[in-house]
This record gives C-alpha cells, sequence and structure tokens, in this order.
C-alpha cells in the first residue's frame, strides 16, 4: 500500500531586521520543495511606484508603510492561498507586525490559510539580540540599513524585540544558513507531517 504525502503547510517567516529572515526562508523553502514568498520580492517593484508618485524614497518610511500595508499582506495572503489549494507547501517571508502583536490579527490570518489546507500553519520567529543584530546590519553593508545605522542607537531602541504573542517556533538566528534551518525543521518535525526534504546548503548573509 503507498503511502499518502501530508498536505502542504504554511510557514510564516517573521523576525526584525537583518534576522535573516529571507536568506533562512529561501533555504527552507528549498529544502521543502515549497514555494518562496517574500513579500519585498512580491510587492517592492509596485511599493516603488507608489513611492515615487508621493516622492517618499525610503520603503521603510512610516508614511509608506501605513499606506501600502493592508495591500501588501492581502497580496502575499493570496499568493499563499492559492498555492496551498494547488498542494504547495509555502514559506512566506514578511515583518508579520500586526500578526505577531496582536492576537487577534494572528488569528484571522491562521484560520484564512488553515481554510485552504489541511495541513500545518504556524509561525517561525527568528530573533538576535540588540547587539548581534547591529553587528549583521554593519557586516552587511546594505543602501537600505545606511540610514539605521548613522542614527543605530535611536532605531534598536524603537525595534520591538518581543516574541508573537501568538503559537509560533522560536529559533536563535545565530550559526550558518545550515544550522538555523535545520533547527527549524528540527522542531517543525516535532509536531507537524512535513514533505520529503533535500538538503540545506549555505552560509547566512
Amino acid at each position: 500500500m503507498g503511502t499518502t504525502d501530508p498536505p502542504p503547510a504554511a510557514l510564516l517567516i517573521a523576525g526584525p531586521p537583518a534576522s535573516g529572515k529571507s536568506t533562512v526562508a529561501a533555504s527552507l523553502a528549498r529544502t521543502l520543495g515549497a514555494t518562496l514568498i517574500d513579500q519585498d520580492v512580491a510587492t517592492g517593484p509596485l511599493l516603488s511606484v507608489i513611492g515615487s508618485l508621493i516622492n517618499i524614497d525610503d520603503i521603510d518610511d512610516p508614511r509608506l508603510a501605513t499606506l501600502t500595508r493592508a495591500d501588501r499582506y492581502e497580496t502575499i495572503t493570496c499568493l499563499a492561498e492559492d498555492n496551498l489549494r494547488v498542494g504547495n507547501t509555502v514559506v512566506v517571508v514578511a515583518p508579520f507586525t500586526a500578526e505577531r502583536t496582536n492576537l487577534r490579527a494572528w488569528e484571522d490570518l491562521f484560520h484564512r490559510l488553515q481554510r485552504a489546507t489541511d495541513g500545518a500553519v504556524t509561525m517561525v520567529w527568528l530573533y538576535l539580540s540588540r547587539e548581534g543584530l547591529l553587528q549583521r546590519m554593519r557586516d552587511r553593508g546594505a543602501d537600505r540599513d545606511a540610514s539605521k545605522l548613522r542614527e543605530e542607537r535611536r532605531f534598536i531602541d524603537q525595534l520591538d524585540f518581543g516574541p508573537p504573542v501568538g503559537p509560533h517556533i522560536p529559533i536563535h538566528a545565530v550559526g550558518s544558513v545550515d544550522q538555523i534551518v535545520r533547527s527549524i525543521i528540527n522542531q517543525l518535525k516535532a509536531d507537524f507531517a512535513l514533505p520529503s526534504m533535500a538538503e540545506p546548503a549555505g552560509d547566512i548573509a
């Protein structure tokens, strides 16, 4: 008798800036054979157009974030739902700030994705110390970090490092990507049925 593949899962990767969300999510998606949905990739080009129309260059500017937040999250949620319905596990990358800090917002997203799959729906929270996060930003030298690092203490003090209020898997985002992905998979295996996996590889940026 053949075995039945587990239903597709929705894995939401959240964490503060420079915690390695995109890098880890890409490796995790590759390992699971999952569809990768990165908010910046999926909505970044249109966000840039909107920013140019209202004369805002910084995608992290609160005015731009407030204007576009609902539609950006609706976009990635719809992409996740469509993939789940056709049988694809999804790894979704975004800050998920409201869903992390507001239990009702998390429950709304959880139930929406759960209606698209009988598989697992869970958030993975990548966390770092304040100094560890600042050092990673200094090391990676990304253009988008320049303004933050000019006032790094002010930037770091305004970040919320608290864990999600809802159920989640906490992962200390230190070490190589391989180590972090293995840690995520080991914790997922303890609670959920997962698709067959390839070998993770790579180092965190």
